[in-house]
């Protein structure tokens, strides 16, 4: 799925105007920079067929200097060569691989281990960076965000499976021959899953990215 132009459009409107108001003290000139995340909250709502306060509210959460949003991944192998996935209870329980954003205070690697747990119940140890992606280049559903996407390759230590939270609805583990079809494409594609099984199976491969 390739990403419309305009967004790529909107999104470095917002960028613009949001490091203008996290750097500029003039009054004159913040006016102006509200005014373009204005504008790129109007185009988003517009053409994305959404709704431009809903867009805007969005927009303003945004502080700082902007830069992408990290997405990280697990890719849980266990001893038979099967790989891990949870459905997404947010997006119709379709399946993906355990992951989210990353939180403050921890590295992408703990990031990854401790959302294996809290989505599957189960532990894991990290064998090495699979792939580093960025998202609006893969062909993931448009997104008002700019993400990079960080899938590491890990090891099933232990645990047992548990879905003991508000965001997975179901655990499985999976041959390469057996993978489900509805997949949580905003989060995870088929070519990135099947990608996951080749560094399982090649270790010396070396760490994609964009």
């Amino acid at each position: 799925m390739s990403e419309p132009q305009w967004l790529t459009w909107a999104r470095d409107v917002q960028a613009i105007a949001q490091n203008g108001l996290t750097f500029c003290q003039n009054p004159y000139d913040r006016e102006r920079y509200e005014q373009l995340r204005k504008l790129a909250s109007q185009m988003i709502g517009a053409l994305g067929q959404g709704d431009p306060d809903s867009v805007l509210g969005l927009l303003e959460n945004e502080k700082g200097y902007a830069t992408p949003k990290i997405d990280v991944r697990g890719a849980v192998f266990n001893d038979r060569g099967q790989i891990l996935m949870v459905r997404e209870a947010i997006d119709q329980d379709r399946w993906t691989l355990p992951g989210g954003w990353a939180d403050v205070n921890y590295t992408t690697a703990e990031n990854t281990l401790k959302e294996v747990l809290e989505e599957s119940g189960y532990t894991a140890e990290i064998v090495r960076l699979a792939a580093l992606w960025d998202r609006n280049r893969q062909g993931h559903p448009p997104d008002i965000y700019s993400c990079a996407k960080v899938f590491y390759l890990c090891r099933l230590t232990g645990g047992s499976p548990s879905i003991d939270n508000l965001e997975t609805s179901g655990i499985g583990w999976f041959d390469r021959e057996t993978l489900p079809d509805d997949l949580s494409l905003t989060r995870l594609l088929p070519h990135q899953l099947q990608r996951m099984f080749d560094h399982h199976d090649q270790p010396d491969l070396a760490t994609d990215y964009d």
